[in-house]
């Protein structure tokens, strides 16, 4: 079935109860044991097992071509859960321009666990082949990247990574994305990992994240134990309300892409723009590679203006229509400076501004960007 078959109907079945087409809300924390002292419906305890969120890993696990899904209780528990399948002294792999989130669960979280790291250029693949060492054993790869829009070539990661053993795990952030628009495991990636507080549940009211395998791995079963005993799972409210999401996905992500070609154009052509992050746009470094492993380009982009951190932050000041909040992937357009979401030691270029394009009317849009940056 094609994607957007499948974002509707994966993982759903009509409530055998009740006949009810949309599935109920299975709140109860416990479930009764048989006789013998089975659980003849596959369900013991909410925090082990769930019929929502079981519901929910059964689609996302389709809508990537997956094997099978392990849902969390956010994109960060996720990657948390990674980093307790590894071992002290193994080597991790990551953009040098990744979500500084990720940055934070290595470094802070898990900095006394003794792994070694290499944020390297990953739109380099020679970069890249260097950075691999005896005892890489896991590879994190961000595309598009957040805040830059930066592309890595899916396919010749994974095949430098299948060479360097059979140890070494590919993992994808794929959030900006989605599985609508790019298909990490078809180009040989191991897993994907998506926070689906964003594009996935698409309407800023749920936090979430899911890992997703093509294959056996040990990580993956490391993870699992991680959500099973760490219990950094998402409530079944949390799960079902991610799951009615999905229902809009693909019509929604092709909406967002539309729109955000239109307003990457207009600031492209803009006298107060000193450069613009898109992947659709043609002048883009990684376009030729995003055109090849993504269907269209995604709702995400960043800008530049020509200045610093004054005059970015007044252009933010300015807007009236886009919404100064952190965060993606909603029906409302986003804005925020991001160097100062992340902090003193943020990498990002002071006079970058993020957008997160929503499903406004792009005349609308553009016409708030263009009264904001001419005042």
């Amino acid at each position: 079935m094609k994607i957007e078959t499948r974002a509707v109907h994966a993982g759903r079945h009509v409530d055998p109860a009740t006949g009810a087409v949309t599935a109920p809300i299975h709140l109860s924390t416990t479930f009764e044991r048989s006789r013998e002292g089975e659980y003849p419906l596959g369900f013991s305890y909410s925090r082990e097992g769930n019929p929502n969120r079981a519901a929910l890993e059964k689609c996302l696990a389709s809508l990537e071509d997956g094997r099978e899904a392990l849902c969390f209780s956010s994109g960060l528990a996720v990657a948390a859960a990674v980093m307790q399948g590894l071992e002290p002294g193994d080597h991790i792999i990551a953009p040098d321009d990744v979500y500084w989130g990720f940055r934070n669960v290595v470094g802070v979280v898990y900095g006394k666990f003794g792994f070694e790291t290499s944020y390297v250029d990953m739109t380099s693949i020679d970069d890249f082949h260097a950075a691999l060492r005896p005892n890489t054993r896991l590879v994190w790869v961000e595309t598009p990247s957040n805040p830059l829009m930066k592309i890595t070539d899916l396919t010749a990661i994974a095949a430098l990574s299948r060479g360097a053993g059979p140890n070494v795990i590919t993992i994808c952030d794929g959030t900006f994305a989605t599985p609508v628009l790019q298909r990490p495991l078809e180009c040989g990636i191991d897993m994907v990992v998506h926070s689906t507080t964003k594009y996935i549940s698409g309407h800023s009211d749920v936090v979430g994240g899911v890992l997703i395998t093509r294959n056996e791995n040990y990580l993956f079963e490391r993870a699992r134990k991680a959500q099973k005993y760490g219990g950094a799972v998402p409530s079944p409210f949390d799960c079902w309300l991610t799951l009615r999401g999905v229902d809009t996905l693909p019509l929604r992500v092709k909406a967002h892409s539309e729109n955000a070609m239109r307003v990457a154009q207009f600031l492209a052509g803009h006298a107060k723009v000193e450069s613009v992050h898109y992947p659709g746009l043609a002048s883009h470094a990684g376009h030729k590679t995003a055109a090849r492993q993504m269907s269209a380009f995604g709702g995400m982009l960043s800008f530049q203006v020509r200045g610093g951190r004054d005059e970015a932050m007044g252009v933010v000041a300015r807007v009236e229509l886009f919404i100064r909040a952190t965060s993606l992937g909603g029906a409302h357009s986003l804005i925020e400076h991001r160097a100062s979401v992340e902090g003193p030691k943020s990498r990002t270029p002071q006079n970058l501004i993020r957008l997160s394009v929503g499903l406004e009317h792009a005349d609308d849009l553009i016409a708030d960007l263009e009264q904001a940056l001419r005042n």
